[in-house]
């Protein structure tokens, strides 16, 4: 009878396969319960660290949605509001509506079409701001395509519109306000992103591209300003009810931007979904969890 040989590497390898899987299942667990806390349990850090109340925030896409709502929320917080979008009289209800919901709260508005680009928009808008202790910059505007559509297909003034809109307007806008933020040595910069930007997406090739540069300019950004006392988030979101999302009605996973932008303002500092991406958050509950699940 042939005596069997055992492999003397067989008990070695199980135990280290073993090993690698109980350190990788304990991973998961510890980053799982930082996602719940992060989302659930810890609070963000105060709006207060970043400016006195009275100081101003300015926000872009102002006029309608999560931009509109950002403005709502700072003003109820005791912020002085600039106002920047398209539509002059929307602005102007907007600023009528905080101010009489909130009469300590003043207001600045700025009607400017970014898809322009106009040099003679953003010196206006450096103007309005030049006296102004601005404590929090809110980078909203954006541009979608109007439908999904092939890239090859996509009309070259879309493909302008996005890259102009989503790109260009908020890094002139951030080389406009954030330099007095460096010189106070305190600010927020927080800018919309989109899961758009982390999961290539067929059929909105531009937009997608445009969002995935915007979670690498904050990135790095955030490195440069963090020594000058200058917090900067990029805020990642899936599916609102808005104009862009063309969804109109909420649910259970899907919030309004009421919703959305009070768990973004309150989750300052805090990753949520977003384990592991520098100055990134992910801080709706269900976003975030979408988010942990797909890294």
């Amino acid at each position: 009878m042939t005596a069997l040989i055992e492999d003397p590497w067989k008990e070695p390898v199980t135990a280290l396969f073993a090993g690698i899987g109980i350190l990788y299942i304990t991973l998961k667990i510890f980053s799982f319960w930082r996602l719940i806390a992060s989302l659930f349990i810890l609070p963000g850090t105060s709006l207060s660290k970043f400016g006195r109340k009275g100081s101003w925030a300015v926000v872009t896409g102002a006029s309608d949605g999560i931009g509109k709502e950002y403005a709502l929320q700072l003003a109820a917080k005791g912020f002085n509001i600039v106002l920047v979008s398209r539509t002059k009289s929307k602005l102007e209800t907007l600023a009528s509506e905080i101010q009489s919901k909130y009469t300590s709260v003043q207001t600045r508005t700025l009607a400017m079409d970014f898809s322009q680009n106009l040099d003679s928009d953003f010196e206006a808008l450096k103007a309005l701001v030049s006296d102004l202790d601005v404590s929090i910059l809110i980078n909203n505007v954006g541009l979608s395509h109007e439908m999904p559509v092939p890239f090859i297909q996509t009309p070259e003034k879309e493909l302008k519109d996005i890259i102009t809109i989503n790109c260009m307007g908020t890094l002139r806008v951030t080389q406009i306000v954030a330099p007095g933020m460096v010189q106070r040595r305190r600010g927020l910069v927080l800018t919309m992103a989109s899961f758009g930007g982390i999961l290539p997406t067929p059929l909105l090739a531009t937009y997608s591209g445009s969002k995935a540069f915007l979670q690498q300019w904050s990135s790095a950004l955030g490195s440069e300003l963090k020594p000058h006392g200058v917090h900067v988030q990029l805020v990642q979101s899936y599916l609102v009810t808005s104009a862009m999302s063309k969804i109109k009605r909420a649910s259970a996973t899907i919030p309004n931007p009421k919703q959305f932008v009070r768990a973004a303002l309150g989750k300052i500092g805090r990753s949520g979904g977003a384990q592991g991406i520098a100055y990134t958050s992910t801080p709706y509950w269900s976003h975030g969890i979408m988010h942990w699940a797909l890294g």
